[in-house]
């Protein structure tokens, strides 16, 4: 039995999505609370299996909840809220970098089924995750385990991959927000590869995401459009908008429609495979926390082709899914914790530029 706590300013909404899960004969709605603060008492109380949270509360909004049941009651955390403006969507960012664990658009139709179907799929999903407490400080830098920078180039100069990457590409799932802050700021704004991304996210909350990841990087980011060079300025970063795979055909930008690749548009895989084709040694990767299998495949596809590839360790992984399906298929050139990835990656660029 899956144990839900529902958090929502409003009753109305509240009563609804407790009426949906209680038609599910695996999932329990254990409490309700109406403001951020109450979530926190009952959580830490009644201590249930997933919590399912709206951003705009009174008392203690949905951020500084999720801040202080990840401290203090580490739970898998579904953000259920309205993507009306920037501010509320970049809430959601910031909780979902702060622990929060998934996030899907709060429907507008009451009598919308398909909505019902994908809220309580999400909330099956999340429970399966296993959340710790103080999630921010599995990045703290004084960890014992954490490499040093000069550690993390002696490693790269020391192997036998070529390195002279002139793309960069990342894939991220659950947990993604947060890596991908750690990673994009890592890795110096004037490089002169081109980075791009893909991430799955709710389509609702995809549009801004690149303009957030550039603020909290102070990045220029932006989301890529069709036909665009991929090579152009550097510092470049690519996001891939929702519903369409981003990938590249001799050295353009393309947005495709073709069908989903593990029920995801974007697909990592695609991306991956599409530089490998068109970069061989000439490209870097890196795929990062997330559930499923998408990027493995095609961050092998990188390697076999001459690439730099990275998959992010069990550690630091908010989900060790993709990670771990790319390194069981040997497509990993390497396993590091996510604050290496970035200098790692960077590497890969900055003895080309030296050469």
């Amino acid at each position: 039995m899956i144990r839900v706590l529902v958090v929502d300013d409003s009753l109305t909404v509240r009563q609804r999505l407790i009426e949906i899960l209680a038609q599910e004969p695996d999932l329990e709605v254990v409490g309700e609370a109406g403001d951020g603060r109450r979530a926190v008492e009952l959580t830490q109380r009644l201590r249930p299996d997933v919590v399912t949270l709206d951003l705009v509360l009174p008392d203690m909004n949905g951020l500084a909840a999720t801040e202080q049941i990840m401290a203090h009651a580490p739970t898998p955390i579904l953000i259920v809220s309205a993507s009306f403006n920037r501010g509320e969507v970049f809430e959601t960012y910031h909780a979902l970098a702060a622990g929060a664990v998934d996030v899907l658009d709060k429907s507008r139709d009451v009598d919308d089924a398909s909505w019902d179907d994908r809220f309580v799929a999400a909330v099956r999903m999340v429970s399966k995750i296993k959340v710790i407490t103080h999630i921010r400080a599995r990045l703290d830098p004084d960890r014992p385990d954490r490499l040093s920078a000069p550690e993390v180039r002696h490693r790269a100069l020391n192997d036998h991959c070529p390195a002279n990457a002139e793309v960069i590409a990342l894939g991220a799932s659950t947990g993604g927000p947060g890596a991908l802050v750690e990673v994009v700021g890592a890795i110096t704004p004037k490089l002169s590869a081109t980075i791009l991304i893909v991430l799955h996210i709710d389509a609702a909350f995809s549009s801004t995401f690149a303009e957030w990841l550039g603020v909290q990087t102070s990045r220029s980011i932006r989301v890529a459009h069709d036909g665009e060079q991929v090579n152009g300025a550097p510092g470049r970063v690519l996001f891939a908008p929702a519903g369409k795979h981003l990938v590249v055909d001799r050295g353009l930008v393309r947005l495709t429609l073709h069908p989903p690749r593990h029920h995801c548009r974007p697909s990592i895989d695609a991306l991956f495979e599409s530089i490998a084709f068109g970069y061989h040694e000439r490209c870097a990767a890196g795929l990062l926390t997330g559930m499923g299998r998408d990027g493995a495949a095609g961050l092998l596809a990188i390697r076999q082709a001459g690439g730099f590839t990275v998959a992010q360790d069990e550690a630091t992984s908010i989900v060790y899914g993709m990670p771990r399906e790319a390194v069981a298929c040997g497509a990993a050139d390497r396993v590091l914790p996510l604050q290496d990835i970035g200098p790692a990656l960077e590497l890969r660029v900055r003895r080309k530029e030296r050469g």
